[in-house]
């Protein structure tokens, strides 16, 4: 392996570890890829009002994030293929040229279609940056600093919740959207330079290098997302559920196609509950519909309680915000408190959106108190995600089969996007039927929001039970911290 990927000192297992010498650029490159995505949404948010005010394409509001998603997920799934024909080094360059020249193309963007294929462009080097995230913790760190760089990584999505909805707000306020979207450049451009110094051309896979991608699969994968996200383009309910009926179909023959597959989409295990893989990937699933729901947080502060954009995002973001304070100290815990911690996080998720389906109905003009619970609540649904995250990653890594170690790591992130774009169409689906356009105003958003969260409360206390059974298995009780 090259001397530029050198693996940490063992005897510095610290956090330290992490930022000493040349690791801390190393650590950069790990980082630096989910900043981009994370800062990116959080900005696209932000500013696609201003966005619609300018070009129009109000009809297709939600596509930009649905052609984001789906083509994020595209990109993740294909990277540990990628990298194993042309290196990290590669692969990550590639990753930063595809997202920068989408970034450049909704920059010029003159219509809301045109936008789009600049977002399905952000959306596969985002999603090949997400995944390789997640990938290179194998290759820059020992397995014992395994934990705390995964918390490291999640934690960046505190920063992007501070940089995000400042830098789109600007630009937004300003009325100058498009320089959103150049104010990327720069990152990408220094993220290259350090790429370029500081991560290997090659390194070895084992068998994976030789695998083909799972066309079919993948295919499938993408036709069932964007048939789920399409099930809440319109209200009409024939629409929806059938819809929301031919994705979850095309999944489910996708899942039986990817099991029998010679080169798979997700690993060994994956879709079998009696697998560690498939009680974690579950849990993952079910906890990232709790955060979902910020999808819609932002219209109930505007409409509900009189809140403005920027103050409404600001407040929205509080919930990655409570994951990134979360995971980092779990991420250090070992034993019963580990344990306690993992039985905790979905509990807390729970009852932070059962709060939020009885509080933020309840209009006001902003007033102080009831903004604090809802703060409170947010911050609730994400700290309990922060609790869980790094340990249930971690598990993941050290149950990834023989020969699919980088297939494996990767398959997070494809959980990842997946279970947003089911929670989003399914979280659409909510919500028009509780009439927030039929009824449409104050009353349509108050009833909404009353459904939105405590149905999707249902989701963290499903994985109450599956936790339960994951920190009795012998694999959790290898993880090791130091």
């Amino acid at each position: 392996m090259s001397s530029s990927l050198e693996k940490i000192d063992s005897n510095k297992d610290s956090w330290g570890a992490l930022f000493q010498g040349g690791n801390a650029l190393r650590s950069l490159t790990l980082v630096g890829g989910v900043v981009l995505y994370a800062i990116n949404m959080y900005i696209v948010t932000t500013i696609l009002p201003n966005i619609v005010n300018d070009i129009g394409g109000l009809t297709y509001f939600s596509w930009n994030t649905t052609f984001f998603i789906v083509s994020s997920i595209v990109g993740s799934a294909v990277t540990s293929k990628v990298m194993g024909y042309y290196g990290p080094r590669k692969t990550y360059l590639l990753a930063l040229f595809i997202f920068a020249c989408g970034s450049i193309w909704c920059a010029l963007a003159f219509s809301m279609w045109f936008l789009l294929i600049g977002r399905a462009l952000q959306g596969v080097g985002g999603g090949m940056l997400f995944a390789l995230g997640y990938m290179l913790i194998r290759i820059v760190f020992e397995p014992r600093l395994w934990t705390r760089a995964t918390a490291l990584v999640s934690g960046m999505w505190g920063v992007a919740t501070l940089l995000g909805p400042a830098i789109g707000g600007i630009f937004a306020q300003s009325g100058n959207w498009r320089w959103a979207f150049w104010s990327l450049l720069p990152f990408i451009i220094v993220l290259g330079c350090v790429v370029l110094n500081k991560i290997a051309a090659k390194v070895d896979f084992d068998n994976e290098s030789e695998s083909k991608l799972p066309n079919m699969t993948l295919i499938l994968l993408v036709l069932s997302v964007t048939l789920i996200s399409l099930s809440s383009m319109k209200e009409d309910l024939i629409w929806m559920l059938s819809c929301l009926f031919l994705g979850l179909l095309l999944l489910g023959v996708m899942v039986s196609i990817d099991r029998k597959a010679t080169y798979k989409l997700l690993p060994t295990g994956a879709y079998s509950l009696k697998a560690v893989l498939g009680k974690t990937y579950l849990v993952m699933a079910l906890l990232i519909f709790g955060m979902t729901t910020e999808i819609f947080v932002p219209y109930f502060l505007q409409v509900i309680h009189g809140l403005q954009p920027l103050g409404a995002g600001y407040l929205t973001a509080i919930m990655a915000a409570g994951w990134t304070i979360a995971a980092i100290p779990s991420a250090a815990q070992i034993g019963r408190i580990r344990r306690l911690l993992m039985m905790a996080g979905p509990i807390c998720i729970s009852f932070s959106l059962m709060i939020l389906a009885s509080t933020l109905s309840i209009h006001s003009e902003g007033h102080f108190l009831l903004l604090s619970l809802y703060a409170l609540a947010l911050l609730g649904v994400g700290f309990g995600i922060g609790l869980v995250w790094p340990h249930l990653l971690n598990l993941v890594f050290i149950s990834a089969p023989k020969g699919e170690e980088a297939l494996t790591s990767a398959s997070v992130i494809t959980v990842q996007l997946y279970a947003t774009a089911l929670a989003a169409a399914i979280s659409g689906l909510v919500v028009n039927q509780a009439g927030i356009v039929s009824i449409g105003g104050l009353l349509g958003a108050q009833n909404a929001s009353n459904y939105l969260f405590m149905i999707f409360s249902i989701a963290p206390i499903m994985a109450i039970f599956l936790v339960y059974k994951i920190v009795k298995l012998p694999a959790f009780h290898t993880i090791t911290v130091k």
